[in-house]
């Protein structure tokens, strides 16, 4: 089964919700077991998914209703995947954040009198 995932870069609980038939309540559940599974939050609290977030639940849905494994059985199957992927991510941020900091402190330089 294949769901068609709107190109947009993020999208509220309602609309994570319609497009994978899993409800609000098991995706904000689903956050507190899963902890590589954490949506970001706009200052008003709001959960804003992302394209990776919903492939993410639409591999747990697959595993727990259509595979049958438990939610200790899905979280080991993707904790060491998500684990890697999270180490890659932190490095790639951090360079982002030493490459921007950089061309903060050049443009810092060009500005001073």
């Amino acid at each position: 089964m294949s769901v068609e995932i709107p190109n947009k870069f993020f999208f509220k609980i309602g609309e994570v919700a319609a497009i994978t038939g899993i409800k609000p309540h098991v995706l904000r559940y689903w956050e507190s077991e899963f902890r590589f599974f954490s949506p970001q939050k706009t200052s008003s609290r709001q959960r804003k998914y992302q394209k990776k977030d919903i492939e993410l639940v639409l591999q747990l849905k697959d595993l727990l209703y259509n595979q049958g494994f438990t939610i200790a059985g899905a979280r080991k199957m993707l904790a060491g995947r998500y684990a890697a992927d999270e180490s890659k991510t932190s490095m790639t941020d951090r360079q982002r954040l030493e490459d921007l900091r950089q061309e903060l402190l050049a443009l810092r330089e060009r500005l001073r009198p």
